[in-house]
């Protein structure tokens, strides 16, 4: 099929406004067998070709682990012995198969055994527990499969004990506990009322009906809160249905609200004859965590830390703008609080350097605490003394950073955590494994491969699987124990399947940020029939962070996103993580504190232009973006800040104001609202509709009407701007989707294809090419 020789020069030049005299172009049209061809580099068609792949490991209580092993496009998990090295079938998975759908009674698709919706495990009377991804669990020996029974009375999700005999939940407003094996249901508070309720999920960006919540080690108490949201705003959608409409509503914080969602902590106590609640003595805390703009990070709410023994709990305060983080210890049975140990910053304190994981960690034991710390401009560890907050010691040090702290064993004070840019001359991105003394010594390299690596390590620390790769490596998967030491290698995934159906891998790449000297990161996807002698359209895929970057992984994947189907269709796609995102430096992070709309724009500009000056086949004078919710924001913002270099722009369900968006957001990166005498804020001009009059390209809006994250007004806003400007635009709005546009995803693909044919290479796509999951 022609591609972007001579023609598309033109084309390029004609889109820029002017052509040559006596020129014309005529290119020709992308055909649906070249949608096909893209359609086949999606990751439901290219996961199945890649054979000898480790995947979700889970260790178990025994110290024997659960991993699941991909071959020929089936599925089968296996139990590993890692005293041995040896696997063996985890289950009779047909058995497991025929309990499932029997369970199911004959409603949806049947599961395969090969294909089997596993979510997770657990060990139960020395039983093999397999949980669903529907939350039905099953009981497994080595040869058959039994449902696990439930008394359940309610279908209110539920917060397991530590032993899986109790779950609590909510129900109107209060804390319930119930029975797993009898249903019987226990009430544990009794004045939670409408927006004002126990263990409520609410961050206005999300809202669940799951229980936030810390069971103590016995079980016998439970950390919580109740939260306060009587005064907090109101968010209101209304669905696309036939008839009356019906309406959503509930709590969402907005930036500069007098007032917000605070939450009252609480520790309800169990161990006597009827549930107690002790209030912790203190003034309502902001909900607020040094994880996210959410309670909830992504093993649950680790701003919450119990002692072995019950007794006490740790937890960090965050203040509205996350300038301080203050260590507080509470006496669980009088709910007596006392401040330990705070840290205040100029911009936002965080507890890791990427978003979901919290790094201190309580240890009463030894009457001490371990703290994260970015004041040497690098995330590092320090051990402080419990009774005064006192810093004893500098566990790590250096110009790179930690990332994760994953086991620490009291016993030899050894302490195991991911760490990111400490090897020198490798991507600083890529994630390494690695131990301490808590006393001193040296850090311990653990994984030497210059690879990306992903960890997970047994309970006891003893343990670790590790999947190393690299974008255009295959993954490798090895056993190795505390120490590093190579136990065996568990699988060397094969690609042949995968380069035979035409993929090519993305290549890595280097250039200069805004400032000429900083190194930025990023990644390039070029059609599998490139031809060097042609010129290439380029499209950015962009998210700007703070919290993360453009890049989706630095390991192995068969698709990363829809990046290499695009490039099919005759591009070039990059992603690059500008200045303002994580895992550098601190001062990387903050490069661009308290202004959002930067976006990372600048240098994304600067890629752009360095890699079209090292290579001719890219096309700078026809430059695309696309980006969803913090992308969608960036890539309108590119459209009208920077409408020289950008041509044409898909922004999806993008946050294009964020004085409409919910408080926690803006308020941590961006900072508190502050009005001026002049009537401005420090918010006036952050907004994208402030820029709409600048548009010169083509631009294309997208949102989900039932969008509960970044809800459609802040694109209807957008739209209400480009109108009075006059401006030429396209707006679709998809009547059920919420943010992640679920079931309508193929189809915002498909028209993203389009527009970028249509727009950019100039010619025109298949009619309605009918994009769908692979079956």
């Amino acid at each position: 099929m022609a591609r972007i020789g001579t023609t598309g020069w033109l084309l390029g030049a004609l889109l820029m406004g002017g052509m040559p005299d006596g020129q014309a172009a005529s290119p020709a049209a992308v055909t649906a067998a070249d949608y096909e061809r893209a359609a086949r580099m999606l990751g439901d068609r290219t996961a199945p070709l890649v054979d000898g792949v480790v995947a979700n490991s889970t260790w178990l209580a025994d110290g024997s682990a659960v991993y699941a092993y991909a071959e020929g496009g089936k599925t089968a998990w296996r139990r590993l012995d890692p005293a041995t090295g040896t696997s063996v079938a985890a289950f009779d998975a047909k058995a497991l198969a025929e309990a499932i759908n029997q369970a199911a009674g004959g409603k949806g698709r049947p599961v395969q055994a090969d294909r089997l919706p596993v979510a997770g495990f657990r060990l139960q009377d020395g039983a093999l527990v397999v949980s669903t991804r529907s939350g039905a669990e099953f009981r497994c020996d080595a040869s058959a499969c039994t449902a696990v029974a439930r008394a359940k009375a309610g279908d209110e999700p539920g917060a397991a004990s530590p032993d899986h005999a109790r779950e609590a939940f909510i129900r109107d407003w209060n804390l319930w506990v119930r029975d797993v094996a009898t249903g019987k249901e226990t009430q544990l508070t009794f004045d939670g009322k409408p927006d004002y309720g126990y263990a409520t999920d609410n961050a206005g960006w999300k809202h669940t009906d799951e229980a936030v919540l810390v069971w103590s080690p016995d079980g016998k108490k439970i950390a919580t809160f109740q939260q306060d949201q009587r005064k907090t705003s109101t968010m209101t959608l209304v669905a696309t249905n036939v008839g009356a409409p019906k309406v959503e509503q509930w709590k969402y914080p907005f930036v500069g609200d007098q007032d917000v969602t605070l939450i009252e902590r609480v520790v309800i106590d169990l161990s006597g004859d009827a549930p107690k609640t002790i209030r912790l003595q203190m003034p309502p805390d902001q909900h607020r965590s040094t994880c996210s703009d959410d309670l909830v990070c992504s093993k649950g709410w680790e701003d919450v830390q119990w002692a072995r023994d019950g007794k006490t709990l740790a937890f960090v305060s965050t203040d509205r703008g996350h300038k301080s983080a203050t260590l507080r210890v509470a006496d669980a049975a009088t709910g007596k609080v006392r401040d330990v140990y705070t840290e205040t910053v100029k911009t936002q304190y965080q507890s890791a350097p990427a978003l979901d994981s919290v790094n201190w960690r309580y240890l009463p034991e030894s009457n001490e605490f371990l703290w994260f710390s970015q004041k040497s401009d690098w995330g590092h560890l320090s051990l402080h003394d419990l009774a005064t907050g006192k810093e004893k010691r500098q566990v790590t040090r250096g110009d790179w950073n930690v990332a994760d702290v994953v086991h620490l064993d009291p016993a030899s004070r050894t302490l195991w955590f991911k760490g990111v840019g400490r090897e020198p001359g490798r991507d600083p991105y890529f994630v390494h494994y690695y131990q301490v003394g808590l006393d001193g010594g040296e850090v311990q390299l653990l994984t030497p491969e210059d690879a990306n690596h992903a960890v997970v390590a047994s309970d006891d620390g003893k343990y670790f699987i590790d999947v190393h790769s690299t974008i255009d490596t295959a993954p490798v998967a090895v056993l190795r124990d505390g120490s590093g030491t190579l136990v065996k290698e568990l699988a060397r995934a094969d690609l042949t399947r995968l380069k035979a159906a035409g993929w090519v891998p993305p290549a890595s790449f280097t250039v200069k940020a805004r400032d000429g000297k900083t190194d930025l990161y990023g990644q390039l996807f070029k059609p599998s029939n490139f031809d060097a002698s042609k010129k290439y359209p380029i499209v950015t895929y962009i998210y700007p962070g703070p919290q993360v970057g453009s890049v989706r992984s630095r390991s192995f994947m068969p698709a990363h996103g829809d990046h290499q189907a695009l490039a099919e269709l005759g591009f070039i796609v990059i992603a690059v993580d500008g200045m303002g995102t994580p895992m550098r430096s601190k001062s990387f992070q903050d490069a661009w504190y308290g202004d959002m709309a930067d976006n990372t724009l600048p240098d994304q500009v600067a890629a752009l232009k360095q890699l079209a000056a090292q290579h001719p086949w890219i096309d700078a004078t026809r430059a695309g973006m696309w980006g969803h919710s913090g992308g969608g924001n960036a890539t309108a913002s590119a459209m009208f800040r920077y409408p020289d270099v950008y041509k044409v722009g898909i922004a999806e369900s993008g946050n294009h104001d964020n004085l409409s968006y919910e408080d926690d957001w803006a308020e941590r990166y961006h900072g508190l609202f502050e009005k001026k005498d002049d009537g401005s804020s420090n918010y006036t001009g952050q907004d994208n509709a402030a820029y709409a009059k600048n548009l010169k390209g083509k631009l294309f809006l997208l949102h989900g009407m039932m969008d509960d994250n970044v809800p459609p007004q802040s694109t209807l806003l957008v739209v209400d701007a480009l109108m009075k400007a006059n401006k030429d635009f396209d707006l679709l709005l998809l009547p059920h989707a919420r943010h992640g546009f679920g079931a309508d995803s193929y189809y915002v693909m498909r028209r993203r294809w389009d527009y970028f044919v249509q727009h950019l290479l100039g010619t025109e796509p298949p009619k309605e090419f009918a994009l769908k999951p692979a079956m």
